[in-house]
C-alpha cells in the first residue's frame, strides 16, 4: 500500500500508465510489419515497453534477423500511432490518482516516447498544461532502463528522488525508477486487483 504523504512529486509514465495507448501502439506496430510481410511478435512489444520506438525497431530487426531499416519502419510507426490517436483514452485507476492529487503534488511526464506524440497525446486526453515538467525520449541521451528520464523530471520539478513516486506499466520504466532511488507504483498490479474485483 503506497503511503502518498511520503512523496512530494508524481512521475507519471504516459503510455501504458495514464494513457490507455499501449493497444494502438500494438496495432500501429502489427500494421507496420505485416506491410512488409511480417508479424510483430505480441511479447517483444510488451518486453520492451517504455523503450523509444526507433530502439524498439532496431532492436526487433536483429531478433528477426530482418534486412529492414529499424529507424524507417519505427518512424513509419509513430505516423500510424498519430493516426490511431483520437481513439485514446484514460488508464482509470490512473486517472483516479492523477485526480486526487492534482493541485497538492508537483506532477510530471516520464516518457519513453517522442516529444511531439507525448504532447498530441496529452492534448487529447485535454490534460496538456497539468504538469510542472514533461520529460521524453528526445530531451535525454539515454532512456529507460537507464534512470535518466526520471532523474532529469526531478530535477525540473525541484524534488529529490526519494521524494518522488514513479507510476509506470513497464518493466524497463520500473529498472529506471529503482535506478533513480524512487519508489514505483507498479499499475499493472493495481489493474490486475480492480479487474478480480
Amino acid at each position: 500500500m503506497v503511503n502518498w504523504e511520503d512523496y512530494d512529486a508524481i512521475i507519471f509514465d504516459l503510455d501504458g500508465t495514464l494513457a490507455d495507448t499501449m493497444p494502438l501502439h500494438l496495432e500501429a506496430c502489427q500494421l507496420v510489419c505485416r506491410a512488409k510481410g511480417f508479424d510483430f511478435p505480441e511479447d517483444f512489444f510488451y518486453e520492451e515497453a517504455g523503450k523509444p520506438t526507433i530502439t524498439v525497431f532496431k532492436d526487433l530487426m536483429k531478433k528477426l534477423d530482418l534486412p529492414y531499416d529499424g529507424a524507417e519502419l519505427g518512424q513509419a510507426k509513430e505516423e500510424k500511432v498519430l493516426e490511431l490517436m483520437p481513439k485514446v483514452g484514460f488508464v482509470s485507476e490512473v486517472k483516479e490518482i492523477f485526480d486526487r492529487f492534482k493541485g497538492q503534488k508537483k506532477y510530471a511526464i516520464g516518457s519513453g516516447g517522442q516529444r511531439h506524440t507525448v504532447e498530441l497525446t496529452l492534448r487529447i486526453l485535454q490534460i496538456p498544461n497539468e504538469f510542472d515538467a514533461i520529460v521524453s525520449c528526445d530531451d535525454v541521451p539515454a532512456h529507460k532502463p537507464d534512470p535518466t528520464t526520471f532523474l532529469k523530471a526531478a530535477e525540473l520539478i525541484g524534488v529529490t528522488p526519494e521524494k518522488c513516486i514513479v507510476l509506470e506499466d513497464g518493466d524497463p520504466g520500473i529498472q529506471a525508477a529503482i535506478s533513480a532511488k524512487m519508489d514505483y507504483l507498479d499499475i499493472r498490479t493495481i489493474i490486475a486487483q480492480s479487474s478480480s474485483n
